[in-house]
């Protein structure tokens, strides 16, 4: 099983009549892809080509001022009719997003989506384990180095369940060493948990020994 996009196009207004046979500026036209299950498909090309209004639209997130057409399945199944909250798709940014008023425990558990509330805790504590963070539990996000944020922010992407992941620059923010140790770190849970996964980047290191690479360039 994979993530199939099919026939995308992504114009944005030229006039201000939205609606009112404007012509379009198109960003991406008749772009299709196909990644497996456990594959990392690399996304790059220039600022502004339409990489991360791919993501956005593959999350069924808004695109203001773009006019979308796409169709997305996952698995096998239709699910660009869906609103992004019953798509099962993972996300994960720049910035990890966690929420600061909470405990790391507790963005892990507000991510468990289903279970009795000791099996929901039993999964939060058993992804601080894995972290090695069981020290960390009942600290502040905003008191972690910016490599434990990024690996809480995964964890808690992962504890969701999605079906396929989209990760839009994850690495950038991160120095040399930390971007390595978290590359490999999300690749291993991409492999393991066979995810279809699109990683948007500028960064040449983050596509060695990837397993497709798409220029945008050639679609903007």
């Amino acid at each position: 099983m994979k993530i199939q996009v099919h026939q995308l196009s992504v114009g944005e207004s030229v006039g201000k009549n939205v609606g009112a046979g404007e012509s379009l500026r198109v960003l991406l036209r008749d772009f299709s892809l196909d990644c497996p299950n456990g594959k990392v498909m690399t996304l790059m090309g220039p600022s502004g080509c339409g990489k991360s209004s791919l993501l956005a639209a593959i999350a069924g997130l808004p695109l203001n001022g773009l006019h979308v057409n796409i169709e997305v399945s996952l698995q096998g199944q239709r699910v660009d009719h869906l609103p992004t909250s019953q798509r099962r798709i993972g996300l994960l940014f720049q910035d990890d997003l966690l929420f600061a008023h909470m405990s790391v425990r507790q963005n892990l558990l507000f991510a468990v989506p289903t279970g009795t509330a000791a099996e929901r805790e039993a999964q939060a504590d058993a992804a601080l384990k894995e972290l090695g963070f069981q020290s960390l539990a009942d600290r502040s996000p905003l008191t972690l180095s910016g490599g434990q944020r990024a690996r809480v922010s995964l964890m808690r992407t992962l504890l969701a369940k999605p079906q396929a992941l989209l990760l839009d620059e994850p690495f950038s923010k991160l120095d040399v060493a930390l971007r390595e140790q978290f590359r490999q770190f999300v690749f291993e849970h991409v492999r393991r948990l066979q995810l279809p996964t699109l990683l948007v980047t500028h960064d040449a290191a983050d596509i060695a020994d990837r397993d497709a690479v798409i220029d945008f360039a050639r679609y903007a």
